[in-house]
């Protein structure tokens, strides 16, 4: 069984450039999750490694299948300086873990709620969870595992979360695109959803 933890971590360091920071967090019960962090000009980008160590199961099946199914890591990208993200770390490491402690697969369109700020003053609680490709590309596993992908996370407010509830994630990136909404601001306010 090939070991996925270091490809994951080659394949991050090979679209962000090696971490200027580790922080690692061991849940009970599960394996230990480490979040990354890279330094690229203004954005500071954090990124889940050891979530994708075991695929995600469908919490209706009977047997976790060891090889099959979905792998993921999250990845949160906002612009340095203009907040404490560092305390992002721990809300991280709890959404990685989601599909060991609480047998979600976490998808695109998902919404993943932590139950309280991102990091102190945040004014976001939840993440709505991006389509993979663009910042770090699928990595292909060997047959019959499936690729890893790297999903961006999209902070949202709790006006913002409860608005995709009700109409979609898609009228929700429609909304944001609409109004030039800066997603990587770490104080930015709801976008206007009347």
């Amino acid at each position: 069984m090939v070991e996925v933890l270091p490809l994951v971590e080659a394949r991050l360091n090979t679209a962000l450039g090696a971490p200027d920071a580790r922080a690692a967090v061991t849940f009970l019960g599960t394996d230990r999750i480490e979040v990354l962090r890279f330094q690229e000009g203004d954005l500071v980008r954090y990124a889940t490694l050891g979530m994708s160590a075991h695929p995600m199961t469908d919490p209706a099946a009977q047997l976790a299948d060891p090889v099959r199914g979905p792998r993921a890591e999250l990845v949160l990208s906002v612009r340095a300086g203009l907040a404490d993200t560092d305390k992002v770390l721990r809300p991280l490491a709890v959404l990685a873990a989601s599909p060991q402690v609480e047998g979600v697969v976490v998808a695109p369109g998902a919404s993943l709620d932590v139950g309280e700020p991102l990091w102190p003053g945040a004014p976001f609680t939840s993440v709505l969870v991006g389509e993979p490709g663009g910042l770090v590309e699928d990595l292909e596993l060997d047959g019959p595992m499936e690729a890893v992908r790297f999903l961006p996370l999209l902070p949202m407010t709790p006006n913002e979360a409860a608005w995709k509830r009700v109409h979609g994630a898609q009228a929700l990136q429609e909304r944001w695109l609409a109004n030039g909404t800066d997603l990587r601001d770490p104080a930015r306010a709801s976008v206007p959803l009347g």
